[in-house]
C-alpha cells in the first residue's frame, strides 16, 4: 500500500509542515509501504513549483530512508516535463508517478509518444497514471502494454479508470515484472483478486494500519479476512469522495486531530452534513 499524501494547510493557507511531519510519522509507524508525494491528492494544481520542491525535500528528510518515495511528475506539456526530468534533483526519490496529459486530450499515439519521451530521459523508474475522470482521456490497454513492453524503466501503472475489463486486460497481457496498482480504494480488494499488486491509497492517510493489512491479507490469499476489512470501510470510502478528493480525507484527518480542515480554492471543505456523516462513521469504526 502506497499512500497519496495530502498537503496540510494552516488557516492562512500556508503549508503546515508540522502537521505534515505528524502525518508522515503516522505512515511510517503503521504499515505504509511507500509514500506518493505531490500527486493529485496533494492539491498540486494550487501549489507553486517552489512549494512542491519544498514539500518533496521535506518528506525526503523526514522519511530519512525508512520508506520509498514516489514523486508526482506529470503534466500536459511534454517538453517541459522532459526538461524537468533532465534537471531535477531526484536524490531520495525512488520513482515518479506521471499522470496522462490532461485537457488537451491526446490520441493514443500521442499518449505513447508522451510517455516514450519521459521514459527516455527519466533517471528513475516511471509509474504511469491513468485517471480519465480527471484528465479527460483514457489510456487504453494496448497503449499501456506497448509502453510496458518497450521500456524497461516503465515499471507499473496506477489504474484509476474504474473499468474492470480494461484493468483485467492489462493484468492478463502485461510483462511478468510490470505492476498494476489500484487507483481506487473502494475496488482495491477485488482488483487484487484479479492480479493487481496493491493500491495508491487516499484513505491510507488516516488508516494506514488497517488498509495495509487488508492489502497484505488479500495478496496472501486470505480473502475472508481481507473482505471483512474491505466491507468495514466501504461506507467511509464512499463519503471520502462524495464531495471530491481531498475534501473527504481532510475532513477525516481533521476529526482525528491531525490537520486543520483547510483547502485551497477552487476546492472547499466538505459541507457540514457530509462532515458530520464522516464524524459519525469514524465514531462507529472506533
Amino acid at each position: 500500500m502506497g499512500v497519496a499524501l495530502i498537503t496540510p494547510f494552516k488557516t492562512d493557507e500556508s503549508i503546515d509542515f508540522d502537521a505534515l511531519s505528524r502525518l508522515i510519522e503516522h505512515q511510517v509507524k503503521n504499515g505504509t509501504d511507500y509514500l506518493v508525494v505531490c500527486g493529485t491528492t496533494a492539491e498540486t494544481p494550487t501549489l507553486t513549483e517552489k512549494e512542491m520542491d519544498q514539500i518533496a525535500r521535506f518528506v525526503v528528510n523526514c522519511v530519512a530512508g525508512r520508506l520509498p518515495i514516489v514523486l508526482g511528475v506529470g503534466g500536459n506539456n511534454t517538453k517541459a516535463l522532459v526538461n524537468k526530468l533532465q534537471t531535477y534533483d531526484f536524490n531520495g526519490i525512488d520513482a515518479i508517478l506521471s499522470v496522462t496529459p490532461y485537457y488537451n486530450k491526446p490520441s493514443q499515439e500521442g499518449l505513447y509518444q508522451h510517455y516514450a519521451a519521459i521514459a527516455n530521459v527519466s533517471p528513475i523508474p516511471v509509474i504511469l497514471y491513468n485517471v480519465p475522470g480527471r484528465t479527460g482521456v483514457n489510456m487504453l490497454p494496448a497503449t499501456t502494454l506497448r509502453l510496458a513492453k518497450e521500456f524497461k524503466n516503465v515499471c507499473a501503472i496506477k489504474e484509476a479508470s474504474g473499468n474492470f475489463s480494461q484493468i483485467d486486460d492489462i493484468i492478463k497481457n502485461k510483462p511478468e515484472d510490470f505492476m498494476v496498482i489500484s487507483g481506487d480504494d473502494g475496488i482495491t480488494f477485488p482488483l487484487i483478486t484479479l492480479g493487481a499488486v496493491g493500491v495508491i491509497s487516499v484513505i491510507g492517510n488516516a488508516f494506514p494500519r488497517e488498509f495495509s493489512r487488508m492489502v497484505r491479507l488479500a495478496l496472501d490469499g486470505d480473502y475472508k479476512n481481507a473482505r471483512q476489512i474491505h466491507h468495514r470501510f466501504t461506507e467511509l470510502i464512499e463519503l471520502l469522495f462524495v464531495e471530491g478528493n481531498p475534501a473527504g480525507v481532510k475532513s477525516m484527518l481533521a476529526v482525528m486531530g491531525f490537520i486543520e480542515n483547510k483547502l485551497r480554492l477552487p476546492l472547499v471543505p466538505n459541507t457540514i452534513k457530509t462532515y458530520e456523516k464522516i464524524r459519525l462513521v469514524l465514531n462507529q469504526i472506533g
